[in-house]
């Protein structure tokens, strides 16, 4: 899905309205909880000034998340909002800490604040207006795929249940209870729960994240259905933030068609991909003699032998050198979880297929 200027201005304004909505609740809640000696509603209100930062940090992100490619930068500037949302972790973290120390200093001395009906009506306009901006920043993030607002949208959501924590500890008060500080904690922590989770999100999509199962799984079903493919391998997904995802195959065809014919058929497959999937593919042509079924009906016998060595394995690439010496020469796929190392994977490949026949092997294994 590409980026439009019809969706940075929802993003932005979905950003903007957020940062109003948190600026207000952050002024009534610091208010109200200084003055009435509530440092769980303290806490809460600069939880709202760290989500107000936030949307600051949202609102540049879009903007240059929305900028064209350009020679420094040919893929986009997509991965904008990743970047983001890293500074945004951060900047909650720091809050949590602060609000901690402060909390836990309340905890020790013991006291309960007073509470009067003004902090009900805080919090309580809080809780709406949080569960509003969630459906909101949901919403919106669904119809552009922003991944800023949809990690808005979950705080959002989160705040509420925060929120509720401190009405808990204000109707314990009531009571004579002093929950206020311990309270405070419970928010911090969970504040700081939530910028641990955005800062480790974040920095595995800039790091290089695997794409989803399902969508790797929709993207094979595609090219399998295209017109002359036989069978494909190597599949590689790379994603630059939303509306910028590349990839490369290697696809296998029959050997008897001219290099034209199979240009035409990839050409067409990678409009299909990018047409259905929104994903520049790049397609490499691997052919396959269908007419040597020694080749074939060996291939079988060394993929089911090395099925049976290495759990997970895909065989692929294969080919016969005939002389002297038959050599077999191909690529062994692997899932990144097995435990074996790439020479043990090597080693017990090449015994399996020396139960199958005496043949020189070259084996090439691959992480998938």
């Amino acid at each position: 899905m590409k980026t439009t200027d019809s969706q940075t201005r929802k993003g932005l304004a979905a950003a903007a309205a957020g940062i109003v909505c948190n600026a207000l609740l952050s002024v009534a809640k610091i208010t109200v909880g200084f003055v009435l000696g509530l440092i769980s509603v303290v806490a809460d209100g600069f939880n709202n000034l760290g989500d107000c930062g936030s949307g600051i940090v949202a609102t540049v992100s879009l903007c240059v998340a929305a900028k064209p490619a350009d020679k420094e930068h040919p893929f986009g500037h997509r991965r904008a909002e990743y970047v983001a949302a890293m500074v945004t972790g951060f900047l909650v973290l720091t809050v949590a800490v602060g609000l901690l120390v402060e909390s836990i200093h309340k905890a020790a001395v013991g006291a309960a604040g007073i509470v009067r009906w003004s902090v009900y009506i805080v919090l309580g306009v809080s809780v709406a207006a949080k569960a509003a901006m969630f459906v909101f920043y949901r919403v919106t993030a669904s119809r552009i795929g922003s991944d800023s607002l949809k990690a808005a949208a979950t705080d959002s959501l989160c705040d509420c249940v925060a929120t509720v924590a401190v009405i808990v500890s204000a109707v314990l008060a009531e009571f004579g209870i002093a929950a206020d500080g311990w309270a405070g904690i419970a928010v911090a922590l969970f504040v700081g729960w939530q910028g641990a989770r955005i800062v480790h999100e974040a920095g595995s999509k800039l790091l290089g994240q695997a794409p989803s199962v399902s969508q790797v799984n929709r993207i094979k079903a595609l090219i399998l259905s295209c017109e002359g493919v036989l069978g494909l391998h190597d599949l590689r997904i790379f994603n630059y933030g939303n509306g910028a995802s590349f990839a490369t195959v290697h696809v296998e065809m029959d050997a008897r068609l001219t290099s034209l014919q199979a240009h035409a058929l990839l050409d067409e497959l990678e409009r299909r991909v990018r047409s259905d999937e929104g994903v520049d593919l790049t397609a490499h042509f691997d052919p396959v003699d269908t007419q040597d079924s020694e080749a074939m009906a060996l291939e079988r016998e060394i993929r089911a032998a090395a099925e049976k060595a290495v759990d997970g394995v895909d065989i692929h690439d294969f080919r016969i050198v005939r002389g002297a010496v038959v050599k077999l020469l191909f690529d062994a796929g692997v899932p990144f979880e097995t435990k074996l190392s790439d020479a043990e994977v090597e080693r017990r490949i090449v015994a399996a297929v020396k139960t199958v026949g005496d043949y020189e092997v070259n084996v090439n294994v691959e992480r998938e």
